[in-house]
């Protein structure tokens, strides 16, 4: 059920739309006729998304084969919305990149590319979306985080920090704008079957089911959403319960096996 606020939202931005949550998120915005904008890097993998939302829901699609890891993207990205008057009410930030393995030995190229992918593009992007959607008095934004955001995550630490810096990130643009009508909110997935996580992982959710905590999280109040309830019991566990040093020690270990096994 849509809210009355969401009945009058007509235009979303979804990165990362290509394939695993994102994909699955614009499937649920199509579902309620919203009109999409689609980001990705693989341009052939958009349109053919594009075609197929067109032809299932009716629904308008653009697609913009765009890689928001370079300096400069997302700029470029609003300039390209500007140009072709779209109005923008929900953005949804869901890019993202994961690097398993210790940070020595990590190519550091590819460890600033995802920092920049994962947090600055996220943070650039609010902060050229978000003003029109205040002054409107209507919009939302939800930006995808990790549960790896809530505590250290050995072998993928550049992921984990780059999350932890979304949660932080959209919690606080939460509280500067909560009294705007504007809806801003991070979603936390755990392991998720997506063509970035293709280990086996016991309790791995589905992108719809991301999907479907993503729409719910829309129609709430509070700053952040965990998918899913082990997920949530985990996160608290790990960002309130445990000191930093013991959950960086647990989470070694877990992880150290899935570093050597990649």
């Amino acid at each position: 059920m849509k809210t009355k606020e969401q009945t009058r939202w007509r235009t979303a931005v979804v990165t990362g739309a290509a394939t695993g949550i994102g994909a699955a998120i614009t499937e649920r915005l199509a579902g309620q006729g919203m009109h999409l904008v689609l980001v990705a890097r693989d341009g052939a993998r958009l349109e053919a998304e594009a075609k197929r939302l067109h032809a299932e829901h009716g629904t308008q699609v653009s697609t913009l084969a765009l890689d928001l890891s370079h300096q400069g993207a997302p700029s470029r990205l609003a300039e390209w919305l500007a140009d072709a008057g779209t109005e923008v009410d929900v953005l949804v930030n869901n890019a993202g990149a994961s690097l398993l393995g210790p940070v020595v030995g990590s190519d550091p190229a590819l460890v600033r590319g995802l920092v920049d992918l994962n947090a600055g593009a996220v943070a650039e992007l609010t902060a050229l979306l978000l003003p029109p959607m205040v002054a409107r008095g209507r919009g939302a934004i939800v930006n995808i985080a990790s549960t790896g955001a809530y505590a250290p995550a050995p072998y993928v630490a550049a992921y984990a920090a780059s999350k932890a810096f979304v949660l932080s990130f959209t919690q606080a643009v939460w509280a500067e704008t909560r009294a705007t009508g504007v809806r801003v909110v991070a979603v936390s997935p755990g392991a998720t079957d997506t063509p970035m996580n293709t280990r086996r992982v016991p309790g791995k959710r589905a992108p719809g089911s991301v999907a479907d905590t993503v729409m719910t999280a829309l129609r709430g109040r509070g700053p952040a959403v965990v998918d899913g309830r082990l997920n949530t019991v985990q996160a608290f566990v790990f960002g309130h319960l445990l000191p930093a040093s013991a959950a960086a020690r647990i989470a070694e270990r877990t992880l150290r096996r899935a570093a050597l096994r990649s």
